[in-house]
């Protein structure tokens, strides 16, 4: 049941994107904005106070909905399933995003390309450096990196946590934890350190070590998966020698797992310095072969293609082995 809502959730997210998703995210947004208002003193035992309010009732709720559903009738908790999934996972948004910037590129419409990369990023630009003049191996770099991370955060951390707890409530709460800490997250290099980002250091530290925690294993099996399916040997020797270097500011250990292995996978040098208000911003390269060029853009979306059809085929030998035993 489990790979049946994993796979119709998909397809009906690869035909028609849930319009209402930026709406449910930006709901939860406020309400936890809203908790860090109310709660934020600066002090470690109001922030694990603050993420366990953020964090239980959605989970909660989840779950005691889709077990009533599921005495109803088995048939409504896989309903109550394919729904909370289709919301929540966003491959379709990594897929489309990719395929507009390789079309741009392919174009060579460079201000296109430079548009899709920023509206993917929701306007953001603290990554991507101080500098919208981004070459076309800047933006194919950018998008390979932000593709791994979110093909990452919105699928196969979602679809680990799925399998792990019962009904959706696995997959509520990653999504809710990731979610939380990018609201609560630590300043990034260059940001200006107010009262509040200073406060948000400790208040906001619950909630990054809740998503440290529940990032530790499907992290390093996303990682495992690009390797099996792209250069494993070179995939291996990347995270072995690099994922450790990198800066925390910038995702710290599992961001740098997860590009050392990509990169290496796919035989390609990612990060890098980048160009920040008040100079060069020390990011390492990881990675082996050549830098990123355009070209080898739709071999990124391929990777995340064939480690997820990977996903889906141990789910498969796992659904049977459980209806075996």
């Amino acid at each position: 049941m489990s790979l049946l809502a994993i796979v119709v959730a998909l397809a009906l997210e690869q035909w028609r994107a849930f319009d209402w998703r930026t709406t449910v995210e930006r709901s939860y947004v406020a309400y936890v904005r809203g908790i860090e208002q109310r709660l934020n003193g600066g002090t470690l035992g109001q922030g694990m106070l603050a993420t366990a309010l953020a964090v239980v009732p959605p989970v909660a709720v989840s779950a005691f909905v889709w077990w009533l559903a599921h005495r109803v009738h088995p048939a409504l908790g896989l309903a109550v399933n394919i729904a909370v999934l289709y919301v929540l996972m966003g491959f379709r948004r990594f897929s489309h995003a990719v395929s507009s910037i390789v079309a741009a590129l392919a174009g060579g419409d460079i201000v296109a390309a430079r548009r899709a990369l920023s509206q993917w990023r929701g306007g953001a630009t603290v990554e991507l450096g101080a500098t919208p003049e981004l070459t076309s191996q800047d933006v194919a770099r950018f998008a390979i990196e932000r593709g791994i991370a979110d093909a990452y955060r919105q699928v196969f951390a979602v679809l680990f946590w799925f399998m792990v707890l019962p009904g959706p409530a696995g997959a509520v709460l990653y999504r809710a934890a990731a979610l939380l800490a990018a609201q609560w997250k630590a300043p990034m290099p260059g940001d200006d350190l107010t009262v509040v980002t200073r406060s948000l250091l400790v208040f906001g530290r619950p909630a990054r070590q809740l998503l440290w925690l529940l990032d530790w294993i499907p992290v390093r099996l996303t990682a495992l998966s690009f390797a099996v399916v792209g250069d494993f040997e070179d995939a291996i020797y990347c995270w072995r020698t690099q994922a450790s270097g990198w800066p925390p500011a910038y995702g710290g250990e599992a961001r740098g797992i997860l590009l050392a292995t990509g990169g290496g996978a796919l035989g390609v040098q990612l990060g890098g310095a980048l160009q920040g208000i008040d100079g060069p911003e020390p990011r390492p390269q990881v990675g082996v072969g050549d830098p990123v060029e355009p070209e080898v853009l739709p071999s990124a979306v391929g990777l995340v293609w064939r480690a997820l059809v990977l996903w889906l085929v141990l789910v498969l030998l796992l659904s049977l082995a459980n209806w075996a035993a």
